[in-house]
């Protein structure tokens, strides 16, 4: 898997503007401009932060290549556990940069931005560690897509989620994906052609979020959920990732037949028979955190 992700990876890095894993703020000159996101990982909790406020955190390409990097960064790591995605400013995104939509910018271009998109939005469900969203403010079309996407989606009850492009002329297709799939689908139709913001509480009645918040019990809230992931075991943790994704898409019995085998594989891991030694002796368990196997 390491190989895979790193292949993908490849042309990217020498593209993208972040800053080290080690601090979430450096000085820029002012000529300098800063990246479009930053990232700072501590504890096995990588920090990522939509960093264009002034420009509502545009889902610009610079910035989807930005945050592509960040993702994949170190991403089969052990010292990796959890991903949160959030948002500096009142906007959590708005979605696409109208401006680099234009007829200037030509279907090639275009092309490239749509293309880094949904590399992003399917590296978040792909990649072996959870992605939490953790939005306080305003989420709209590629914006909304990007936490639909996430596998956890916390926010403050001021937030508001909508797939506006209806009204600028361009309907919101790509964040349909992701939308469709996490709410009814008469609700995403509704979002969908009428572009009208829905409240962080029929967000969370619909599907689309997984907890609402008071806003001061943001940070709090969502560290809470992301450390209860760093305690269990790292390819225990991953293989259920993976599991739930392939499993929802495919018929009942051929949901059945795939769970049932990875359940099986799981007990062969090293670490999935310390949890259940450990559950017996009643005591903690003690994960190595390795996909090393137990017996075949």
């Amino acid at each position: 898997m390491a190989r895979s992700f790193l292949c993908r990876a490849v042309g990217v890095l020498q593209l993208s503007r972040t800053t080290p894993r080690t601090g979430l703020s450096r000085f820029y000159s002012q000529t300098e401009p800063e990246p479009p996101t930053v990232s700072q990982q501590n504890n096995g909790i990588r920090r990522i932060i939509l960093n264009n406020p002034k420009k509502r955190n545009a889902l610009s390409l610079s910035m989807l290549e930005s945050l592509r990097e960040n993702i994949l960064t170190d991403v089969d790591s052990d010292d990796l556990r959890v991903i949160i995605i959030s948002a500096k400013g009142p906007v959590f995104s708005s979605g696409h940069d109208l401006k680099e939509l234009t007829s200037a910018r030509g279907r090639e271009y275009h092309t490239q931005v749509f293309h880094a998109c949904a590399e992003v939005m399917t590296l978040i469900q792909d990649i072996p560690v959870p992605v939490i969203a953790m939005v306080n403010g305003v989420a709209t079309a590629a914006g909304c897509q990007l936490v639909a996407s996430c596998d956890v989606a916390v926010v403050t009850e001021k937030s508001t989620f909508a797939t506006p492009g209806v009204n600028v002329g361009l309907f919101c297709s790509t964040p349909a994906v992701a939308i469709g799939r996490a709410v009814p689908r008469k609700v995403a139709m509704e979002m969908l052609f009428t572009g009208t913001p829905i409240s962080a509480h029929d967000a969370l009645l619909h599907g689309l979020v997984s907890k609402v918040v008071p806003e001061e019990r943001l940070e709090e809230e969502t560290l809470a959920i992301a450390q209860r992931v760093c305690q269990a075991s790292r390819p225990v943790v991953a293989l259920g990732k993976a599991t739930f994704q392939r499993q929802m898409a495919q018929g009942r019995d051929a949901a059945y037949a795939t769970a049932s085998k990875v359940m099986v594989d799981n007990l062969a891991l090293r670490d999935g028979q310390e949890g259940i030694r450990a559950f017996i002796e009643k005591r903690k368990p003690v994960w190595s955190h390795k996909a090393d196997k137990a017996h075949d």
